[in-house]
């Protein structure tokens, strides 16, 4: 029985990757690593069947998902988030068309550079994903200087030379704001988070400059701050919001808009008629509520398919210029408001 290159990185105790990259003569391993394999190569007498790929679909190998856990958003729990939880399917699904596999590193942010430096450089050979919704922007460039083939999601910074793949917020917050309008509303509210990462500010930033192009503004009486990942309705006291509630709230997240339209419920307010709510990211559970929420749709699967393809082409491509990839989101209109 011909021998195939996982039986190679098993007699030569290293990854399939490893071997790939040796037999190709590609940079990534150190030259122990090249020569211990070389070395069984030729004495096991293995001669590569070459199969007829098609050079777009180069396969990568072990693809390392990165996660820096911070108090804002990106908790511990963060797996139990449906958008974070959906990406990561999504993710792994589209590594694996690729013939790879995505495994998840945690490390906090407190000790991030400590954590990066303990990271295997062999199980980055099939390059890494950062989750990088709360990271600063020094944090993403000590990140980018000690990993070879890196892919930001679910942020990104203009004056960084580096590949982003995140949602268009900005535009999804105009979307919202005119959908608003369009339904006649004046009297508007906003819940913002009251953890600021870029993905929360461009969605603010788009909500008012479509508001301002009417001549309307969010007054500081119906601006209210709030967790972005609190469920209970509980914790939300209605009434301490003030004794006249704006006619409509934009909310910047699905859990805060979820959470407020439990708590107006409890309360004895209809929605949409006494109060309507709208959201953003179009999560499952949004269809679970009654009235369904109206939100804000963000294309996770787009993402996903677009970062591998960025990674794929960094590890693939002889010349590479790093891209920032704004996915567009669009409206989802149900009962809510």
């Amino acid at each position: 029985m011909a021998l195939k290159m996982s039986d190679i990185a098993e007699m030569a105790g290293v990854s399939k990757t490893a071997v790939s990259l040796a037999l190709n003569g590609r940079d990534g391993i150190s030259k122990e690593t090249r020569e211990k394999i070389m070395a069984v190569v030729k004495e096991a007498g293995y001669t590569r069947q070459r199969k007829r790929r098609t050079p777009s679909k180069r396969l990568l190998g072990a693809v390392t998902f990165l996660v820096v856990t911070t108090p804002a958003v990106v908790r511990d729990n963060y797996r139990a988030l449906p958008f974070f939880s959906s990406l990561i399917s999504s993710l792994s699904a589209n590594v694996a068309e690729f013939g790879g596999t995505l495994n998840t590193v945690t490390i906090d942010a407190t000790h991030l550079r400590e954590g990066l430096q303990q990271l295997d450089s062999e199980d980055q050979l099939g390059g890494t994903m950062v989750l990088a919704t709360d990271l600063k922007a020094d944090q993403v460039q000590l990140i980018q200087q000690q990993m070879r083939h890196v892919v930001f999601l679910d942020t990104y910074y203009e004056d960084i030379t580096a590949d982003f793949v995140t949602m268009d917020n900005y535009q999804g917050g105009g979307i919202a704001a005119q959908h608003i309008l369009d339904k006649g509303y004046t009297d508007i509210g906003y819940f913002a988070s009251d953890k600021m990462i870029s993905n929360f500010s461009g969605r603010r930033q788009g909500f008012r400059n479509t508001l301002a192009k009417q001549g309307l503004r969010v007054s500081n009486d119906h601006f209210y701050f709030i967790s972005p990942t609190e469920s209970d309705p509980k914790g939300l006291d209605m009434e301490r919001l003030g004794e006249s509630l704006p006619e409509a709230i934009f909310c910047e997240d699905d859990y805060i808009a979820l959470r407020l339209l439990k708590a107006a419920q409890a309360a004895g307010m209809r929605v949409p008629e006494d109060l309507a709510i709208m959201g953003f990211d179009d999560i499952y559970e949004d269809t679970l509520v009654t009235p369904e929420l109206t939100t804000i749709h963000v294309p996770v699967e787009q993402m996903a398919n677009q970062a591998t393809y960025q990674l794929q082409k960094q590890i693939s491509a002889t010349q590479w210029n790093p891209q920032k990839v704004l996915v567009s989101t669009r409206l989802v209109k149900r009962n809510s408001l």
